[in-house]
């Protein structure tokens, strides 16, 4: 291009993991829920946070462990002593993973966007 001209551009992209045969595994919906069922202790107060149904928060929950075959929430009922959930090891693994993968992806769609559109910024 001969002529420089400058637009207002920025790049956004979003990541997510999926099981081979297809259905979301991960994605920032999934992961929100996580961390604030890791923050708060609770599928229930995860929920009301989030303004969602239980029952909505419970079954993204569910489908994800039932695609891995593997329990990301350990849950205790109420009583007593007082229920609650806590993140399994495996959890917290796909979480600290997932935001390294973002990260990454992140810093190559920037470097990216750069190149391509270096004309227009």
């Amino acid at each position: 291009m001969d002529e420089k001209i400058k637009l207002p551009l920025r790049v956004k992209s979003k990541v997510w993991v999926e099981h081979k045969d297809g259905g979301l595994i991960f994605g920032e919906g999934r992961l929100e829920i996580l961390e604030i069922v890791d923050r708060l202790g609770s599928l229930l107060k995860a929920a009301k946070e989030l303004k969602m149904s239980y029952r909505a928060v419970w079954g993204k929950v569910k489908a994800t462990e039932e695609r891995l075959g593997m329990k990301l929430v350990e849950s205790k009922a109420g009583g007593t002593k007082g229920g609650g959930s806590k993140l399994t090891p495996v959890a917290r693994e796909l979480l600290k993973r997932y935001r390294e993968l973002e990260e990454k992806q992140v810093q190559v769609i920037d470097k990216l966007f750069e190149e391509v559109f270096k004309d227009f910024l």
